[in-house]
């Protein structure tokens, strides 16, 4: 097939450091190219995905002061482009294309990487008769109420760019974004609580994520809790491969989590609140612990020597591989190509 990935224009694919979604576009663009399919990734010019590209913005805009007109110029040429390149099917990434795509008569799918439950309700219930809708967990899924959802896809990874570590730093790692709801100053308590370092790597660019820190991270800052900025590349394997943990307290549904099969692939157990996807992705007392208190957390931060840190990156290798993935899409691409709308996912 010849499909077309059309990417939000805030981050390049791959992001340098913090980035989820365009992780997660990187990682099926070259795993459906390995398939063997034909792909064009509508990005930005900074991008570096290793397969062939295109673009109208020479460099990602960036995630402070997103504005509309932005994303509708890449839009409107990105549909010109895989028009023109003659796409069998177009994954659109976007808000605003899957409802501009209507036109061109393609078939077009699109995921959403947030909570249903929001801001987005409308959009996804306006574009879900003309338009697949993929939900990545199926927690997120059930929030949908009557948005049709086309097919629940968990997130992959290329397993083997992601080195097996031993957690030998003997820290707990908390790597995210600086944000109440990703729980950073939970995470900085229930370190105290289990008498373990804690390293922090967190985004923090926005005027929100700044105030936070200032108010709710800094003032818990010491020598056993360090703030290291926002890390990428090998700074970040290595911070994953050499936790003993990842600690995720997030306090809200979170639709998946990538962060938690990086930390995997790595060996790395993870221990998480039971929200959102969590349970989904952490397989407790195997690999890592889910614990709703504070003082359970605590509890499991010390109880990870007991986890089998080959068999946390052997499930990941299973579960959340990009082949996996890539099979998974292709297999929705497939019924859309042959001109029959899946029915609506379980």
């Amino acid at each position: 097939m010849r499909i077309a990935i059309i990417t939000p224009p805030w981050v390049p694919v791959p992001p340098p450091a913090y980035g989820g979604t365009e992780a997660v576009l990187d990682n099926l663009a070259r795993a459906l190219h390995t398939a063997g399919h034909q792909v064009l990734l509508y990005t930005t010019g900074d991008s570096t995905c290793s397969v062939p590209r295109a673009w109208i913005h020479p460099a990602a805009a960036g995630t402070v002061g997103m504005g509309t007109l932005i994303e509708m110029r890449h839009v409107v040429n990105a549909y010109e482009a895989v028009t023109a390149w003659q796409a069998d099917v177009v994954h659109d990434h976007t808000l605003v294309g899957p409802v501009y795509a209507e036109r061109f008569g393609v078939p077009v799918v699109t995921t959403n990487h947030g909570p249903f439950q929001s801001d987005l309700d409308d959009c996804y219930r306006a574009m879900g008769s003309s338009v697949s809708i993929i939900a990545i967990s199926h927690r997120q899924a059930a929030a949908a109420g009557d948005i049709p959802i086309a097919a629940v896809i968990h997130h992959g990874l290329d397993v083997d760019r992601f080195p097996m570590g031993r957690g030998k730093g003997g820290y707990a790692l908390f790597l995210g974004r600086m944000s109440a709801d990703k729980g950073v100053h939970t995470a900085i308590r229930i370190a105290r609580l289990a008498r373990v370092p804690l390293k922090i790597a967190a985004k923090l660019r926005e005027p929100a994520e700044q105030a936070y820190f200032d108010r709710a991270v800094a003032p818990l800052l010491n020598e056993c809790v360090e703030y290291v900025g926002e890390v990428g590349g090998r700074q970040k394997l290595d911070l994953l491969a050499n936790a003993r943990c990842l600690l995720n307290p997030i306090a809200w549904p979170e639709p998946f989590g990538m962060v938690m099969i990086e930390a995997l692939a790595c060996g790395t157990p993870v221990v998480a609140t039971p929200c959102g996807a969590v349970p989904e992705i952490v397989d407790d007392g195997i690999t890592g612990f889910t614990r709703e208190t504070e003082t359970g957390l605590a509890a499991a931060v010390l109880d990870v020597g007991t986890l089998d840190r080959q068999l946390c990156r052997d499930v990941t290798a299973r579960r959340f591989s990009s082949e996996r993935m890539a099979a998974d899409h292709i297999q929705l691409y497939r019924r859309l190509v042959a001109g029959r709308r899946p029915p609506r996912a379980a």
